[in-house]
């Protein structure tokens, strides 16, 4: 994706972009990836002169952020929105017996893109959701896993987005540290974990 000055980046997601950041502070970052990557351009880049902000909610599926999206990003009218969600659906079919199918989940995932590339001049990058083998019970949650990623990647291609995918970057790390080096439950990253998630995010980067 191409940085440019003074553009307003907004991160979309569940538990692991929200980090434990205040929502009675729109400004605060959290304590994870989106911090991170805010840190690096800050420090690094201080006269492209972004503004980040950070929307994720925990426990938030597909459905959620569909209701929240007017508020939550049209609203904000950003110049680049990052998403990452999917894993809380995977888990809400399992384990929450609130099942979201694979068709209703393309179907609201290609409405909020499409509403925000309609209505906003804005670059969307997709990240792809992801669940560590840190157990039995987590390594069977794989196929429902996988029908979700396979949508995120037929969405970037069909909307022209940004694709991290950061499912395949887990894999790799997976084989210099086990899972609970960059997760704590299978979901929820380590600080090491978001590190990997916000290196991933950059590298997608370019300044213009």
């Amino acid at each position: 994706m191409n940085i440019c000055l003074d553009q307003t980046i907004l991160f979309q997601g569940d538990s692991i972009t929200d980090a434990n950041r205040n929502r009675w502070e729109p400004h605060d970052l959290g304590t994870g990836y989106v911090m991170m990557v805010a840190q690096k351009f800050s420090t690094e880049h201080p006269e492209i002169n972004l503004k980040f902000l950070n929307r994720g909610i925990s426990g938030n599926r597909i459905k959620d952020l569909k209701e929240r999206w007017q508020k939550d990003c049209l609203n904000l009218k950003p110049d680049i929105v990052s998403i990452m969600i999917g894993a809380n659906d995977t888990l809400a079919t399992f384990f929450w017996g609130e099942p979201t199918p694979i068709e209703d989940f393309e179907k609201d995932y290609a409405y909020i893109i499409g509403q925000t590339q309609k209505k906003l001049n804005t670059q969307i990058v997709l990240m792809e959701p992801f669940i560590l083998p840190f157990s039995e019970e987590t390594t069977n949650l794989r196929n429902d896993l996988n029908s979700r990623i396979e949508v995120v990647k037929k969405l970037a291609e069909k909307f022209k987005a940004e694709l991290v995918q950061l499912d395949s970057v887990f894999s790799v790390a997976l084989k210099e540290k086990p899972p609970e080096f960059w997760s704590t439950d299978g979901v929820h990253p380590t600080p090491a974990g978001h590190v990997l998630i916000a290196k991933s995010w950059l590298s997608k980067t370019k300044f213009t």
